[in-house]
This record gives structure tokens, C-alpha cells and sequence, in this order.
């Protein structure tokens, strides 16, 4: 079974597609299942964060909402000052395992 490295696309990145074609190869499982089995998996993170709640995968990382406080910047065009609203952003913090393998 290959490493999912072996499945990026020319730009480097790993994009769904690949993503899925790795999980249905090292879990032996269709495509079209593995597709099903990563989009309930995004759909469940999502959900969760839309919600206000952390999803932790331990050894992989957390995903938290932020609140980002309103602030003041400038109109890139005319250098007028103005207001950012008040947001929430996702943030995510690996963790050890994702660390270690990155730092591989």
C-alpha cells in the first residue's frame, strides 16, 4: 500500500480526489465509499465548527472557532481608514504526531 505522497497531483498538493483514492487504497474500499466515508467526515468537522465546538483528532489536531475583534485598516485604493467588523475565523493547531511527522 502506498503512502498517500504518491498520490498528489502535479502542483503538489493533495487535493479530495487524491485524498480518497489513498483512504479506498490503504482501507480497501471503493473509491466511491471512500469518497462517501471523507465527505461525512468533513461534513461532521464542519458541522461541529459551524456549531462553536473544537473537533480534536488526537495526534492529528484541533479545529476551534476564533473570534477575531473588530479593527480598523485601510481602503487599499484610496488609504481611507475604515472598520473591519467583528468575525470568526477556524483555526487549527496540529498536533504532536502531525509536528513530528512533519518535522521528519
Amino acid at each position: 500500500m502506498g503512502s498517500p505522497v504518491a498520490h498528489r497531483n502535479q502542483e503538489g498538493c493533495m487535493r479530495k480526489p487524491e485524498l480518497a483514492a489513498a483512504i479506498a487504497e490503504r482501507a480497501d474500499l471503493s473509491k466511491d465509499k471512500a469518497s462517501q466515508v471523507l465527505n461525512v467526515i468533513l461534513d461532521e468537522i464542519t458541522g461541529s465548527v459551524s456549531d462553536g465546538k473544537d473537533v480534536s483528532l488526537i495526534g492529528f489536531g484541533t479545529f476551534t472557532v476564533r473570534e477575531r475583534a473588530a479593527r480598523t485598516g485601510k481602503n487599499p485604493q484610496t488609504g481611507q481608514p475604515l472598520t473591519i467588523p467583528a468575525s470568526k475565523t477556524v483555526a487549527f493547531k496540529p498536533g504532536k504526531g502531525l509536528k513530528d511527522a512533519v518535522g521528519k
